[in-house]
């Protein structure tokens, strides 16, 4: 019988009492972080534009405090940032889609350049704040498709314009770092820590963009029409949601508890064995899903995707010690259980996804969660 989850003690209980203000609250990520950040007994001010797809903050039930916003509006954030006078701000909200950006570059960088520049003035500006997590994108490196990930320290770059914007919002978290928030300076001339993370192909129940591959996948079997896929050899570092959440946990912890070696930018990705292809996903995915079913189609585009994409995770492995809780297998089951209970049953396993996966964080005694 699994044991009663203390979720205030979670990440040493820093999070108790503490306001924590999130970018982009109802989206895929910011939705679970939102959750899982009320249970430990923090205050969660969300700030996003209206989600036009399925809500699943809504389906929770979430009653933190949420405010309809863009984050290119310098003066309607500066705004929220005053009225909250948050301790720590998680930035999440981010134009995320590959092939989005190609039909709309201007928005694309405009929202995470541009946005994530008002973020951290915002920031700045609001004398509570002490610590700010920038979420980016493995998408942010300089992609040469080698056979071996990539580190914190290799070159960003960016074919595309997502890719491209995710590289820009880490120089210009380089920059802010060391402008304005110098570790050097660190309680003299300020008393912030920024950091960023830096995750692979997310997926977890409760995500509905388009273009996305568990999302289409699960869309059309709900609707008894096969998924059409069109580039099954293309190889992404799959995890669960809750992984890089409990990173970027972590990392908010550490610079709450003023460890300045720790503001920099870190990868939060799985172990090698999750590195797997379209086509092994769907396989996967038909284990418990069986009418899951498959057409597979060139893709007609001329656009640009990468086909092989790697983290290297060894920096956050080491000096953080944060390891990944779930393999393939149970992300898989975890995954696509979500979303057929709730098409099938209308249930939502959010909660208990958060209570197992904190569970089994505490058998493997992962330091956050013991």
């Amino acid at each position: 019988m699994e044991k009663m989850v203390d979720y205030e003690k979670l990440f040493d209980g820093v999070y108790l009492g503490k306001k924590v203000l999130i970018t982009g609250h109802n989206g895929f990520k910011g939705s679970w972080l939102s959750v899982w950040l009320s249970k430990m007994g923090a205050q969660v001010y969300g700030y996003s534009l209206k989600n036009e797809s399925l809500h699943h903050l809504e389906l929770l039930e979430f009653d933190g405090h949420q405010q309809l916003g863009d984050i290119r509006n310098q003066a309607q954030l500066n705004a929220f940032f005053a009225e909250v006078q948050p301790d720590i701000v998680f930035h999440l909200a981010a134009q995320a889609l590959v092939r989005y950006s190609y039909e709309n570059p201007v928005e694309t960088f405009s929202t995470n350049v541009m946005g994530t520049l008002h973020v951290f003035e915002a920031c700045r500006i609001t004398p509570s704040v002490k610590a700010i997590v920038n979420v980016t994108s493995d998408k942010c490196y300089d992609n040469r498709e080698w056979i071996w990930g990539y580190r914190e320290n290799d070159p960003m770059g960016g074919y595309d314009p997502y890719s491209a914007s995710k590289g820009c919002s880490e120089l210009l978290t380089a920059a802010y770092r060391n402008s304005f928030f110098n570790t050097k300076n660190y309680n003299q001339n300020h008393q912030v820590l920024l950091a960023s993370g830096r995750a692979g192909n997310v997926i977890g129940g409760g995500d509905w963009a388009d273009d996305r591959l568990i999302p289409d996948i699960v869309r059309a079997t709900a609707q008894s029409h096969a998924v059409k896929i069109r580039n099954p050899r293309a190889t992404r570092p799959w995890q669960h949601v809750l992984e890089p959440l409990s990173g970027y946990l972590m990392l908010g912890m550490k610079l709450l508890q003023s460890e300045v070696k720790d503001a920099e930018g870190w990868n939060f990705g799985p172990d090698l064995s999750s590195n797997l292809a379209v086509e092994d996903i769907i396989s996967l995915s038909k284990k418990h899903w069986p009418q899951i079913e498959i057409e597979f189609e060139k893709d007609k585009s001329l656009h640009h995707e990468a086909n092989l994409l790697m983290l290297d995770c060894s920096k956050a492995n080491k000096i953080l010690k944060w390891q990944p809780v779930w393999n393939i297998e149970k992300t898989m089951e975890k995954t696509i259980l979500w979303y057929r209970d709730f098409y099938l049953s209308n249930k939502v396993n959010t909660l208990s996804d958060i209570e197992e996966f904190v569970n089994e964080a505490n058998r493997k005694e992962l330091v956050w969660a013991t």
